[in-house]
């Protein structure tokens, strides 16, 4: 995706698209790994090194607020920002911290009440050995 879509795309959920934006969420884009703050801060900084930890948070919180993104908490400690916003579950390996996206019935993710329960927020999330880590386990 180029510079101009990327503008765009922040523009129309109404956030300002500075440089330093467009980088994060190009980054996001970009790298379908569900980084943290400091994986997207240690990549950029070197593009840009006027970059600071508090501009990349900041931005995220942004995109967050404004549904660009969203945040998947995992483990307790760790935040991690996913660009596809569209319903689904994720999976981490316990061997190498990989997350990898997992499609689900999206049935499941229409629902607004389940057993007379409002659902407010939808996560779900499994963790075990991804295939890569069998594979190595394997050979």
């Amino acid at each position: 995706m180029n510079t101009t879509s990327i503008k765009k795309i922040i523009m129309d959920k109404g956030i300002q698209p500075s440089h330093h934006r467009i980088k994060i969420y190009e980054y996001l884009l970009n790298h379908h790994t569900h980084p943290t703050v400091d994986m997207i801060y240690k990549e950029i900084s070197k593009e840009i090194p006027t970059l600071s930890r508090t501009t990349v948070y900041n931005t995220l919180s942004i995109f967050l607020e404004k549904g660009l993104i969203s945040s998947i908490t995992i483990d307790e400690n760790e935040v991690r920002y996913d660009y596809n916003t569209t319903p689904h579950a994720h999976f981490k390996c316990i061997k190498c911290g990989n997350i990898y996206d997992i499609p689900l019935d999206t049935k499941l993710f229409k629902k607004k009440t389940i057993k007379g329960h409002k659902i407010i927020e939808q996560h779900i999330y499994f963790k075990g050995i991804c295939k890569n880590c069998l594979k190595k386990m394997q050979s």
